[in-house]
């Protein structure tokens, strides 16, 4: 009976809930048996219930406790992914990353304890899925998001009214509405790390300095061909007011989605005869194509200037060696620097990668995901140590004060392991870009080459004035009263 009773007992505060009931339980079952056997069974008894707790301490060192004994605290993010469709390269690489840096995060003991939960779902870099996904991906287990992450212009203009009610931070890493970039009209969104108002000014500034100078541009014509989008489009405010101010002609060339067919303006190009040629592109069948095109009608790949979403190898390689020569510009710069090392060594070499091709690690598009990533946990980092709550989640509004306290110096860069990786930058009330630098890259057949360090517009000060008279045009439409900023 007394066996039984032990082996009941240890049963019991392994399992039970109420560890006081089991106590009660004990000094009632005591009581009974000294009553009628007295003090010697009183020993015995003392001495095997030792013997039980030892075995129950050594059971819980190595069992993980239920989450509701003993859970660590968690912070959820969500992956609104693209890796279905024309986009796929982009996708796979840009959010396997993120998941990637999620897990090395986890596995290298959390932010400050507090473990990274995520969840994923397809968007197919459609519009209409991105705004599906968000509202699914929105709470999970009781828990909301903090930030969304659309890797899409016509995505994040999908979402983007739904941010400050919802109180999630619109992280558009490179992409999306540019205005956005005020952060007295737009709060809830970032452009970090920098926007396509200053993309565009930094490739004009590159083919001035190629042509001779600004001076040497007046005369000079380009094509802007771009997917017919609201991404396509984005650009064109500051390239239209640029290349008016230096006497240029441009030339506006649109494809429909997704792009495959470009015969027709590559005629119209050859027909046109520009001297640069810029490419708003989006997936590697789109953007390969337009070189085999470009090839086609000897138009020179080195006055070609791919976007940061058609600058990637996947969007080389298709093209063989057409390709050759073609610029573009980057806001992650490709290569195994220390964090993908060590992501790689720890996170692949445990068998937890998320690429199917591990030779994809240290790609543009999977450091650019890791590039996002990593601004996001040094927000939850920040808002964890502004609001008093290291080693615990935080709330939406908490997030973004994190976010806009982003100051990633190049000492703060290295230490992170991404230093010359990204253009160290710091983020503000009112400023919401970041940099606002981009490096320009040129492929060599089998590589990418940096040509420039990270450039910033000739007229930072022109580039912001464009994106305040914007923003200050959509408060005004739309009743908004604009932050006072500090």
């Amino acid at each position: 009976m007394c066996d039984d009773f032990f082996f009941y007992l240890l049963i019991m505060i392994i399992n039970c809930r109420n560890p006081s009931y089991v106590i009660r339980l004990l000094l009632i079952r005591m009581f009974n048996i000294t009553k009628h056997k007295g003090g010697i069974m009183l020993a015995k008894i003392i001495k095997r219930l030792t013997s039980t707790l030892t075995v129950v301490i050594a059971l819980f060192s190595s069992l993980t406790l239920p989450q509701s004994v003993s859970a660590a605290e968690t912070q959820y993010f969500p992956v609104a992914s693209s890796r279905v469709g024309p986009y796929s390269a982009m996708g796979t690489g840009y959010y396997g990353a993120q998941i990637d840096y999620m897990n090395y995060v986890n596995m290298t003991g959390g932010v400050n304890g507090v473990m990274l939960t995520w969840q994923e779902c397809e968007t197919e870099y459609n519009a209409v899925k991105t705004v599906e996904c968000y509202q699914r991906l929105l709470e999970k287990d009781g828990q909301r998001i903090v930030v969304f992450d659309t890797l899409g212009t016509p995505g994040a203009y999908a979402v983007i009214n739904r941010m400050a009610k919802d109180n999630v931070v619109l992280a558009q890493y490179g992409y999306g509405r540019t205005d956005g970039a005020d952060g007295r009209v737009w709060p809830w969104v970032f452009n970090a790390a920098s926007h396509y108002w200053s993309q565009i000014a930094v490739k004009l500034k590159f083919m001035a300095q190629v042509e001779g100078g600004i001076d040497k541009m007046k005369g000079k014509k380009i094509v802007h061909l771009h997917i017919d989008s609201a991404y396509g489009r984005e650009p064109l405010p500051a390239m239209r007011k640029i290349t008016s101010d230096w006497g240029m002609k441009l030339i506006e060339i649109s494809i429909p989605p997704p792009g495959l067919e470009q015969q027709s303006q590559w005629l119209q190009i050859r027909k046109e005869k520009p001297d640069w040629v810029t490419f708003w592109g989006a997936g590697s069948g789109m953007n390969s194509t337009a070189m085999t095109n470009a090839a086609r009608i000897n138009f020179p790949r080195d006055r070609m200037m791919y976007v940061t979403f058609g600058a990637a190898e996947e969007d080389m390689y298709p093209a063989g060696d057409a390709a050759k020569g073609t610029y573009a510009v980057a806001n992650a710069l490709p290569g195994e620097y220390p964090l993908v090392k060590d992501i790689k060594d720890k996170v692949y070499g445990a068998g937890k990668g998320n690429l199917a091709d591990p030779n994809r690690i240290g790609s543009v598009y999977w450091n650019r995901g890791l590039g996002a990533a990593v601004m996001w946990i040094e927000a939850l980092r920040i808002a964890q140590k502004m609001h008093n709550k290291v080693g615990k989640a935080v709330t939406g509004a908490e997030f973004r004060d994190g976010y806009e306290n982003l100051n990633m110096t190049e000492a703060r860069l290295t230490e992170l392991g991404v230093g010359g990786m990204l253009a160290p930058f710091a983020i503000s009330c009112a400023n919401h870009e970041g940099a606002g630098k981009f490096a320009v890259m040129q492929w060599d057949g089998t590589k990418f080459n940096q040509v420039t360090g990270w450039e910033a517009p000739g007229d930072p000060a022109f580039i912001r004035g464009l994106v305040e008279a914007s923003a200050a045009k959509f408060a005004k439409e739309n009743n908004i009263t604009p932050k006072k900023c500090g």
